[in-house]
């Protein structure tokens, strides 16, 4: 019983943060699935996301401040989408990656200028922010919301891909995007619901993420995001399921980590990690083998 209680709190916190993680994870595997590429912007959109709900929940009722934030951010996705990527959607593969970093960039500089650089504290957020006793461990809600939460949107994304008309489209574009084309799918809806999908998951991902670490700074989306793309990668780019999988293994392994008091070492795992993968299963566990067209 004393060996439950003292090592809950970080398997609560690994399966929590592997949710946080696998929401932002999707945005990464749904895009890199469609357009076969790595949105690195996709990080700082979840940093915005948190911005925005800083500043507009000091003048705006909570009830108000989160719908309002989840807009603004699916707002932000998709104009990134149609302003960096659509204009060099035929463009050389390594024009996309360029103009996504240059994204990145933009998007931190803006949040630097508007903070000062300075870390914002997260509002706390009525009923997931307040603290419950599970097993005589203290723990805020939101750790145990977090992978119900996240297990529930997965659910209905995957039936969304599945059947309805924009999912068989997605299913399509992602097969072969040239004939997908041809056989009269508008590329640019299927794209841009992508995006918003994307968006709307990392915002949700933010708003879970940042109720458990209050501090919101400019590069605070840098780190997520690389682990939710390391997670992507680890279950197979392009797989909504391994996207998930690899996020929930991830971000338990990392608090163990932590558990066993390694911390230093608790953010080069994940990057190991994508190493041993890359080089053991390229594709990732639920990764297809990749055929090239004559």
């Amino acid at each position: 019983m004393d060996w439950i209680s003292r090592n809950l709190p970080y398997l609560m916190a690994g399966i929590s943060v592997g949710g946080q993680y696998a929401l932002i994870a999707i945005g990464y595997t749904m895009v890199y699935g469609i357009l076969r590429l790595i949105n690195f912007a996709h990080g700082d959109i979840f940093m915005v996301a948190g911005l925005i709900l800083v500043y507009s929940a000091t003048v705006l009722p909570m009830y108000i401040a989160i719908p309002l934030m989840i807009i603004v951010t699916v707002f932000i996705g998709f104009m990134v989408e149609r302003v960096a990527y659509k204009p060099l959607r035929s463009a050389p593969r390594m024009s996309i990656m360029i103009s996504a970093i240059g994204v990145s960039y933009l998007l931190q500089n803006l949040a630097l200028y508007v903070t000062g650089g300075l870390s914002q504290q997260y509002p706390a957020i009525p009923w997931i922010s307040d603290t419950i006793t599970i097993f005589g461990t203290t723990t805020k809600r939101v750790t145990v919301i977090t992978p119900f939460l996240t297990i529930i949107l997965v659910v209905i994304l995957v039936l969304l891909i599945k059947y309805t008309k924009i999912g068989m489209a997605m299913r399509a574009a992602s097969r072969d995007f040239e004939t997908s084309q041809l056989m009269g799918i508008k590329i640019n809806s299927v794209v841009s619901m992508t995006f918003i999908i994307g968006t709307f998951l990392a915002a949700i991902g933010s708003l879970l993420f940042f109720t458990n670490y209050t501090g919101v700074t400019p590069t605070v989306g840098a780190m997520p995001g690389l682990k939710a793309f390391v997670a992507a990668v680890f279950g197979g780019i392009g797989s909504i399921p391994g996207a998930v999988i690899g996020a929930f293994i991830i971000g338990i392994c990392e608090n163990i980590i932590k558990g066993l008091g390694w911390t230093t070492f608790s953010d080069a795992f994940t990057f190991a990690l994508l190493i041993i993968i890359l080089i053991a299963k390229p594709t990732g566990l639920f990764g297809e083998k990749a055929t090239d067209k004559v």
